[in-house]
């Protein structure tokens, strides 16, 4: 089963563990989606929104020498946003209605964010997508070699005779 698939599971898991949830998100760092379970936001303009408050929210952290980022809370008149720090390559961003219990909130995104960096750890680095270029050998009498063949253009040179030159 690919990482994306479990960490959508999870988010379907945290939705049936909190009714008040009303949207979840799981993205990259840089904005990516990596699984959504959101039927009424558009997930690549949450996760892209997401990624600039966590560098925000990076930045605070730092500014302040609090430690590392854990998490975001915003509250609007109709519920809250809540983002949380998943590992160092991934983000979770939920949504709640405005009669959610705050600290369960808290509780269940701390641990799904803890459970997503988890999977997101274990997946596979993916290899170069080119073999590496072997170095180039030496020739012989000390002179380097490129790696490119090196062409020099000829020059411009009048013909004797024609009316660029005499």
């Amino acid at each position: 089963m690919a990482v994306e698939a479990e960490v959508l599971n999870e988010l379907h898991r945290l939705r049936t563990r909190m009714p008040r949830l009303t949207e979840a998100l799981a993205a990259s760092a840089d904005g990516f989606v990596l699984a959504q379970d959101m039927p009424g936001v558009q997930p690549e303009g949450l996760a892209a929104l997401t990624a600039a408050a966590l560098g925000v929210g990076r930045r605070m952290v730092d500014l302040t020498a609090s430690g590392e980022f854990c998490e975001l809370l915003v509250r609007g008149a109709g519920g809250y946003v809540a983002t949380y720090a998943a590992g160092p390559s991934a983000i979770l961003t939920l949504l709640a209605d405005d009669r959610a219990n705050v600290g369960r909130l808290h509780l269940e995104g701390r641990r799904s964010g803890a459970h997503i960096a988890g999977l997101m750890a274990a997946r596979p680095t993916p290899g170069p997508a080119y073999p590496a270029v072997p170095p180039v050998p030496p020739v012989p009498g000390n002179r380097p070699l490129s790696p490119l063949p090196l062409r020099i253009p000829q020059q411009f040179r009048p013909q004797r005779g024609s009316e660029y030159g005499g």
